[in-house]
């Protein structure tokens, strides 16, 4: 389903209906504390285990989970690497496992997270037979065959709703100074929030400098950086305290803001698929919102540098 089109929901509400747990595999600690503190809110019980709980707070979470506490628990993919995790979820009465971005299964995907390998492996060790759910909004056919191959799906029902999103514009820009263009666009466009994309770290660190010297307001994102330091750019954007971001595409999966009017993207990225999860980032509420790809037969070289 495209991005924004309601994938959650469609394990949220069967984790409500099925008498045992729902296990939600999920790359991004940001997102599941999100969606953990969302269904909370509105008094759906769930939890998540990942890196950022102490070994004390992932023990008490798994007792109450075994108690019953929760309907949903969301773990990191790394976490079906830990014999402990493994030993204890036995004891859970386990009905459905939900694979979100599922595309990190695929030959493209798990470069990025090698955990999602390791999701067969747990399935099979579960003695309920819970049902198998797996959701993206990247899927080619390539990368629908690799995930059914790979998580062993037998006949499973393959649901397609399509790629188009009515609200997004998309264009590419080419033979113009990408400096240039750029300022002017943001300049007429201010008051919005905006992600921009480059290829490399040095390139963020430079327009991020020239967008604040041009009184802009922005952060930037990016592998180089310590992790306190991209927690609060991220969390900057994502709260309306800086209206853009300069970025790598180390910024964004997961990312669940709904107002971001513009994606920019100042270098080619490496595919069609990351070029799409990164543009859908734009607008998730609905709303009219432009995707711009600013092209230069440079970018080439540096995707095949790379």
């Amino acid at each position: 389903m495209p991005t924004g089109a309601g994938k959650s929901i469609c394990y949220q509400v069967p984790a409500m209906l099925f008498s045992g747990i729902t296990i939600v595999i999920s790359p991004l600690i940001s997102l599941m504390k999100d969606q953990v503190d969302s269904l909370s809110s509105i008094g759906i019980p769930a939890s998540f285990i990942n890196s950022s709980l102490s070994n004390m707070e992932v023990q008490n979470r798994i007792e109450r989970a075994a108690e019953g506490a929760y309907k949903l628990i969301y773990v990191a993919p790394e976490r079906l690497e830990s014999d402990s995790f493994l030993e204890i979820t036995r004891n859970l009465h386990i009905s459905f496992i939900a694979i979100d971005e599922a595309h990190c299964v695929s030959q493209w995907g798990h470069d990025f997270r090698p955990g999602y390998r390791n999701i067969p492996g747990f399935i099979s060790s579960i003695k309920s037979s819970p049902i198998v759910g797996a959701f993206t909004a990247t899927a080619t056919e390539n990368v629908r065959n690799d995930v059914i191959n790979l998580l062993n799906l037998k006949n499973p029902n393959v649901f397609v709703t399509g790629f188009n999103r009515d609200n997004l514009t998309f264009s590419v820009i080419r033979d113009e100074n990408k400096t240039d263009f750029l300022l002017k666009y943001i300049n007429n466009n201010q008051g919005k929030s905006g992600i921009v994309y480059a290829a490399t770290r040095k390139e963020v660190d430079t327009l991020q400098s020239i967008l604040i010297k041009k009184g802009f307001s922005v952060g930037k994102y990016h592998a180089g950086m310590n992790e306190q330091d991209r927690i609060e750019n991220q969390e900057d954007f994502i709260y309306d305290n800086k209206q853009i971001i300069v970025a790598t595409n180390a910024f964004g999966m997961g990312i669940d803001k709904s107002n971001v009017r513009y994606v920019i993207h100042y270098n080619m990225p490496k595919n069609i698929e990351s070029y799409y999860q990164e543009a859908g980032r734009a607008g998730r509420d609905s709303e009219a919102s432009e995707c711009i790809l600013l092209f230069s037969a440079q970018d080439v070289f540096i995707q095949k540098f790379l």
